[in-house]
């Protein structure tokens, strides 16, 4: 057929065929396929993937690409990596996807580091062990021997973990290596802090005391109060001891001298924990920098100024419950800006700009089996009788939990703590290592749950 009369043909037939309906349309199409040769199918399955399979992300402009991929879940953006090779280099491209799923789980964020592939490598991390907490598989144990008689006094810091004990002496361990780094002869300990130079007890006869490390001597002893000394905390920069008492009073002592400063009383019940800490917000009772003492009894949290120790006065006392019918359990934790404590309700945390109770957590487990270990921005440590549980803050859902052994319960609290705290305000994929928990067992050992190293 000549061009003109092809031409011409053509349009008549292009002209019938707008007319068709569509389903007239698709049966004179199935015709025109069942009449062509392999030439034409193939020219018809090249012009058709041009129009039907368009790769929107190589078309978008690549801000528009990065949001649509925000909309994404993690599981979604890896299978996209794999559609093509244009494909994988745009989502790994993208910073603020892989840090966004990051953080989802619960991942410290780096601003400053700007590498996607850094980001994609360290949720994949995340992922896994995520997933160990979940299936009881993150964590291992470890014991330490050489204590002969209970243990009821545990404190850690950086790596070492002290032990106080009724065989009348303190041990220090690396808890890397268990090797116990020094031994020294005390009193009978119900509390201990310690750092580099010294350690401090606090004793069922009555008294604290300072010893030195390196030699193993008595460099301070302070006698005042009348029942045993549940808890004890100083601070050099202050020259300041702190502690709480079986006969309801809270003393405050010149740490290098020894003597009684000032005697608080209000307290109807044992004091079974003391914590020094500055204030990091401003209220009309306190400023930023304030030095401030918070002291627990089975019901009440009293916090105190400290350096105005003359006439010193309760700030505040709070409670959950104005009847007292609700037991605060011994274990409080204060950052400057809020108090968190567990009750037979659930975990309460106040504000201490106000004073205002501004969140209760009510676990899925018993809240009145429960104990609280430590509090952070993203996780909190708990556990009861049976287990040790990870609790998402975000969401109130357990993510993790591991089996702890029939260990040495006390009602004040001193013979189980955290190590590592830091992942609690999120993991950081370097912070997950170290010990998590420690206890004593009735066998006198020391129980311990450490970070598996995460493959």
């Amino acid at each position: 057929m000549e061009k003109v009369a092809f031409e011409g043909w053509l349009e008549s037939v292009s002209t019938s065929f707008l007319v068709l309906s569509d389903q007239q349309r698709n049966q004179t199409l199935d015709h025109l396929i069942s009449l062509s040769g392999a030439a034409q199918l193939r020219h018809l399955s090249n012009g058709l993937e041009a129009l039907l399979k368009r790769d929107f992300l190589r078309l978008l402009p690549l801000e528009l690409a990065f949001y649509l991929l925000r909309w994404l879940d993690p599981q979604t953006l890896l299978t996209c990596c794999l559609v093509c090779k244009q494909w994988n280099k745009v989502i790994n491209g993208c910073t603020e996807v892989w840090q966004s799923v990051c953080r989802d789980l619960g991942w410290r964020i780096d601003e400053s580091i700007q590498d996607a592939r850094h980001w994609k490598v360290i949720y994949l991390k995340a992922k896994l062990r995520m997933k160990q907490l979940r299936e009881e598989d993150a964590f291992e144990t470890s014991s330490l021997i050489g204590h002969s008689a209970r243990v009821y006094a545990l404190y850690y810091r950086d790596g070492l973990l002290c032990t106080g004990s009724d065989d009348l002496s303190a041990k220090l361990w690396d808890v890397r290596t268990g090797q116990c780094v020094y031994g020294i002869q005390t009193h009978t300990c119900a509390t201990v802090k310690f750092d580099e130079q010294k350690l401090v007890t606090g004793s069922f006869d009555n008294t604290i005391a300072c010893w030195e490390w390196s030699t193993g001597a008595k460099i301070q002893q302070f006698r005042g109060h009348t029942g045993a000394v549940f808890s004890i905390d100083y601070n050099d920069e202050l020259d300041t001891l702190v502690s709480g008492s079986a006969d309801f009073t809270v003393k405050v002592w010149s740490l290098s001298a020894g003597t009684c400063v000032n005697t608080l009383t209000g307290h109807t019940e044992w004091v079974t924990k003391v914590h020094l800490q500055k204030s990091q917000v401003e209220s009309m009772m306190h400023s930023p920098g304030d030095y401030i003492l918070l002291s627990v009894d089975k019901y009440e949290i009293k916090v105190w100024p400290i350096g105005r120790e003359i006439n010193c006065k309760c700030l505040r006392t709070l409670s959950v419950s104005e009847d007292r019918s609700v037991c605060l359990q011994p274990r409080l934790q204060f950052d400057g800006r809020y108090i968190v404590c567990c009750s037979d309700l659930g975990i309460y945390q106040w504000d201490f700009a106000s004073f205002d109770v501004i969140r209760v957590i009510k676990p899925q487990q018993d809240p009145s089996s429960l104990s609280l270990l430590s509090f952070g921005e993203v996780f909190a440590l708990l556990f009861d009788n049976h287990h040790l549980y990870v609790l998402d803050l975000r969401t109130e859902v357990t993510v993790g939990r591991w089996p702890l052994p029939a260990y040495r319960k006390s009602k004040r609290g001193s013979s189980f703590l955290a190590g590592v705290t830091s992942w609690l305000n999120g993991l950081d994929g370097k912070n997950d290592a170290g010990l998590v928990f420690a206890t004593s067992m009735p066998d006198h050992s020391i129980h311990l749950v450490l970070w598996r190293e995460n493959g």
